[in-house]
């Protein structure tokens, strides 16, 4: 019987960013993220909210929205993930807040685009750094106060 071996499970090389690298005013690598009705089931079936105004054109615009909207928390999700890719590791975001304002309307033919973009507000002494993040649809913000504070590596 021939031999066969099993490859080693690798480790991602994550490049973290570090504090020396990083200053006030810095821009964080912004993004469109597009969301469409498929991505809305999908989130809808992992995060158990099924909620018919994400997926349901009919039943959202009888309860008085324009038409489907994506879930608040898909949103905020999506627009932390640029936060995520600029540090280099999920596990160096400490903390992450926001404000629901405005929905993300995700018509069926086109979907919809969710522009993010971040700036570093502040760096503390122990390489703590305050991300403030403007997340928009169709020109208009849709979340606010959206603040992630992450660790810098030494």
């Amino acid at each position: 019987m021939p031999e066969t071996t099993t490859p080693a499970a690798s480790t991602p090389d994550l490049t973290v960013l570090r504090a020396a690298d990083v200053a006030v005013g810095d821009e964080v690598p912004g993004r469109t993220i597009h969301v469409d009705r498929a991505t809305l089931v999908q989130y809808a079936g992992a995060s158990l909210d099924r909620n018919p105004i994400h997926w349901d054109e009919t039943f959202a615009t009888q309860v008085g929205l324009p038409n489907v909207i994506a879930h608040g928390m898909w949103t905020m999700g999506a627009a932390v993930q640029v936060v995520v890719d600029w540090v280099g590791d999920a596990g160096r975001v400490l903390s992450y807040s926001t404000r629901f304002t405005k929905p993300v309307v995700v018509p069926r033919e086109t979907g919809a685009d969710v522009t993010v973009s971040g700036v570093v507000k502040d760096i503390d002494a122990d390489g703590r750094a305050r991300v403030e993040l403007t997340v928009t649809f169709d020109g208009v913000r849709v979340l606010g106060k959206c603040i992630a504070t992450v660790a810098l590596a030494s």
